[in-house]
């Protein structure tokens, strides 16, 4: 799981960028058409909590506590719920969500698959000299 949370991490950062252009065009051209949509400020939303789980994501990929995961899991939960909750004009929003309901989901799995620390178990020596 250590090679998915970096993957992700670094993923969710790049594409914070592209979302954030997106949702910012979009936000344009809802204020312009005047149609009461929030899709752009959604994909806003969207973006940072994207940027958010990118760097929990590689900040905790070594860690074999449970606190990163749930961490992952309500920061890509909640920009995938806002994300298809508001997505309106801004189709491209949908893809978005989507990208952040696989990271909860792999989190949910990274969660429940984790190693379990057992009593008086020595943990194994650092690699850090």
């Amino acid at each position: 799981m250590k090679i998915w949370k970096l993957v992700a991490g670094i993923l969710s950062i790049v594409l914070c960028l592209i979302v954030m252009l997106q949702s910012c065009a979009a936000g344009v051209a809802n204020a312009l058409e005047e149609n009461g949509e929030v899709s752009g400020s959604a994909g806003f939303l969207v973006a940072i909590f994207m940027l958010a789980g990118g760097i929990v994501s590689i900040a905790t990929r070594k860690s074999v506590k449970k606190g990163g995961n749930i961490a992952l899991i309500i920061l890509f939960g909640l920009a995938a719920l806002i994300g298809f909750a508001n997505y309106g004009s801004y189709s491209d929003l949908a893809i978005w969500s989507g990208w952040c309901l696989i990271n909860a989901a792999l989190a949910v799995v990274a969660l429940i698959t984790g190693k379990k620390k057992v009593e008086g178990e020595v943990p194994p020596p650092s690699d850090v000299e």
